[in-house]
């Protein structure tokens, strides 16, 4: 009985101890840590839902879409949660990849986060924003997911809007493309988290990476009640995303495409030709009608994710690198092109402009002789029929003469050298500022950077002059010997600004290089007002219901030293080049009653592979309106490849029919003149036509 007593009494004192504890641990939970648990609570009823802005259109100067979106169903997975799942979600993927007739390896190599030694397709974007697996689902397979939800979570399907290309690969370089942002962006670029969505993608060249900000948009919040399993019950707040602007370039399609065909045909022309790159430029606007780079590639191969093989395709120089852009980034000896820049530094060092100067057969440079082309004297010349004829040896004269006055090799004091002074003046050797990413800069070597090269290349050169190239005397011992004497040659004495540097500069050989841009800018400078301008393809960011947000201005970054009459002068002999010149030949039987055509054709030898092939244009050439630029990679005489083809980009603009034509050719600008207005943008997002 005492025993039965004594458990009753411990027994009463436990169920106590236990009520006591309970209601010590309710309080806790009600009172001292109520609100933490009351949020908790609705933090798990509610997601945060970011919605992503439709990214703005790229248009051309007429209103044609350049880039469009179209609606797509996306399916995509949420890679955290995945891992978070036994077997790192792998049952998950399985029955996804039933139900997208995809095998479950190739999901999970797409959610895979990209990194050295990992290979395409992966995720390049950062690991906490979903990952599309699938871009081009049926309604179907959506509803599949969506309908049972709880057994696929952390997949989601829903519309976006995925980037669109009319032209296919017309101007793909330009207009640039769109991937994922990455982690490390996000942390690194403050307040960008606040207009990412976590969904949407960011411009990674181009167009889309310059205006990137402006195309993008800001995105909006739905703030949904969700069951226990994530599917949505209601919406509980929602702010509606603001959709990207619209792009007006002043790109026009037509002259794009017809520029882009020229290049492929002039290529297929070529049998050695690795690359072409044409521009057309607004003379009196600095505006780019054109911008074309060969190979080209269709960048619609972004979309949903690229492969492994195509990557590898884009990057590889036996496809012709087709991501780089030829135009801007291309870096080129000029050859006879570039006499604009070498007369006019003569007129600035004092030669006279109608003075009459020799062109001999060849020229003596110091000890070593310059020949014309395949060696032919043309006898007395003006500057005039100097350019018309390209003469190099009045050149090649002038050039050795102003590094004697410098003081040759001993200069003393601070030197002149005229013509690279004068090649800074139209925009050589600086980035022309065009509003794409990655332009290169070319190069205007002169006394300075001949010193600071054999600075950089010193220890080499002597290491060669002692070991020579025995990897090259296997297969060329003459090669290599020539290779040894360089090396020390240039080990010794390789800072001096010798006189055949000179002289190849003034035909813009040697160490000379330009990007076709920068040639386009400044004959548009010198055939124009004088004034070089740094060119723009933006021409406006506006609404999509047409309101005005900014017109992109066209700066003026120089002014030729030149007077009107001299640029009048150069340009008159210019004007001759095609019907009496070094590209008659090219324009045999060319209306030039109708559209007078003036340029300079370019042959620029490259050691070991075929010349250059260039021709820098302009017409009409009483009133320039428009400047073609065409160079062909191992294409040859310039009268022989790139002239024919800037032919065929100005009867595409013109609407001239060939002499031997398979159908009639419709102008692409039957005004004869690039868009001067904006188009106009309806309240609904449609052009007015």
């Amino acid at each position: 009985m005492i025993r039965t007593r004594a458990r009753l009494v411990v027994l009463q004192v436990l169920v106590v101890s236990l009520l006591v504890l309970l209601s010590v641990r309710l309080w806790q939970v009600q009172v001292v840590r109520g609100a933490e648990f009351v949020a908790a609570a609705t933090e798990t009823r509610t997601r945060d839902v970011v919605v992503p802005a439709v990214r703005g259109q790229i248009l051309d100067s007429a209103g044609r879409p350049l880039v469009r979106n179209r609606t797509r169903l996306v399916v995509s997975v949420d890679r955290t949660s995945l891992n978070r799942m036994e077997g790192n979600g792998r049952s998950v993927l399985q029955k996804l990849a039933s139900v997208l007739n995809r095998r479950p390896a190739d999901l999970r190599m797409r959610i895979r986060a990209c990194g050295p030694g990992v290979t395409r397709p992966c995720w390049p974007g950062s690991p906490y924003q979903p990952i599309p697996i699938d871009d081009d689902v049926t309604t179907r397979e959506a509803l599949q997911i969506l309908e049972r939800q709880e057994e696929f979570p952390g997949v989601s399907a829903e519309v976006q809007a995925v980037r669109e290309y009319p032209g296919s690969t017309a101007a793909a370089q330009a207009l640039g493309y769109l991937q994922p942002i990455t982690q490390e962006e996000l942390e690194r670029r403050a307040g960008f988290k606040a207009v990412f969505s976590g969904v949407d993608l960011m411009g990674r060249d181009g167009l889309e990476s310059v205006y990137d900000g402006s195309l993008r948009g800001v995105p909006g919040l739905r703030r949904v009640q969700v069951d226990r399993l994530g599917k949505v019950i209601g919406v509980e707040r929602q702010v509606p995303p603001t959709p990207g602007d619209t792009l007006i370039t002043s790109i026009d399609a037509k002259v794009q495409a017809v520029t882009e065909k020229a290049l492929a045909e002039a290529m297929k022309s070529a049998p050695a030709a690795d690359g072409a790159a044409g521009v057309v430029l607004d003379v009196r606007t600095g505006r780019v009608v054109a911008l074309a780079s060969a190979p080209t590639y269709d960048p619609a191969v972004w979309t949903g994710g690229i492969s492994e093989p195509e990557y590898q395709r884009l990057l590889s120089d036996k496809a012709g690198r087709p991501l780089v852009s030829r135009a801007i980034k291309g870096e080129f000896a000029p050859g006879s092109t570039f006499k604009i820049s070498s007369v006019s530094a003569m007129l600035g060092d004092g030669y006279p402009l109608h003075g009459h100067y020799d062109c001999p057969g060849s020229f003596m440079v110091g000890s070593r002789p310059f020949s014309n082309f395949r060696g032919i004297g043309l006898g007395t010349l003006t500057l005039h029929t100097a350019l018309v004829k390209s003469c190099d040896t009045i050149f090649y004269r002038a050039a050795y003469e102003q590094w004697l006055r410098d003081g040759g090799l001993r200069p003393r004091g601070k030197t002149k050298e005229p013509m690279a002074t004068m090649a800074r003046s139209f925009g050589f050797g600086r980035p022309t500022g065009i509003d794409l990413p990655g332009e290169s800069a070319g190069r205007i070597p002169d006394r300075e950077w001949k010193k600071q090269l054999w600075s950089a290349t010193k220890e080499e050169n002597c290491r060669r002059a002692k070991s020579g190239y025995p990897e090259v005397a296997r297969s060329s011992p003459s090669r290599a010997a020539f290779l040894k004497q360089l090396a020390y040659e240039n080990c010794l004495e390789g800072y001096q600004w010798r006189p055949g540097d000179a002289a190849n500069f003034s035909i813009g050989q040697g160490d000379v290089l330009v990007t076709p841009l920068q040639l386009a800018a400044a004959y548009a400078a010198l055939v124009g007002d004088g004034r070089l301008r740094s060119p723009r393809l933006g021409w406006a960011l506006v609404r999509p219901d047409g309101t005005m947000v900014k017109e992109i201005k066209v700066p003026v970054v120089g002014r030729l030293p030149l007077s009107p009459t001299e640029r009048a002068y150069i340009k008159g002999a210019l004007s001759e080049v095609p019907s009496d010149g070094t590209a008659a030949g090219a324009f045999a039987g060319f209306p030039m009653d109708k559209v007078k055509i003036g340029g300079k054709t370019g042959t620029a030898e490259v050691y070991g592979k075929t010349d250059t092939s260039w021709f820098a244009s302009f017409a009409p050439t009483d009133k320039p309106r428009f400047v073609v630029v065409v160079m062909v990679s191992q294409g040859g005489m310039g009268g022989q490849t790139a002239a024919p083809a800037v032919r065929r980009i100005y009867e595409g603009i013109y609407g001239i029919t060939p002499q031997s034509p398979a159908k009639p050719v419709r102008a692409a600008l039957p005004s004869g003149r690039p868009a001067v207005d904006l188009p106009m943008i309806k309240r609904d997002g449609t052009v007015a036509r």
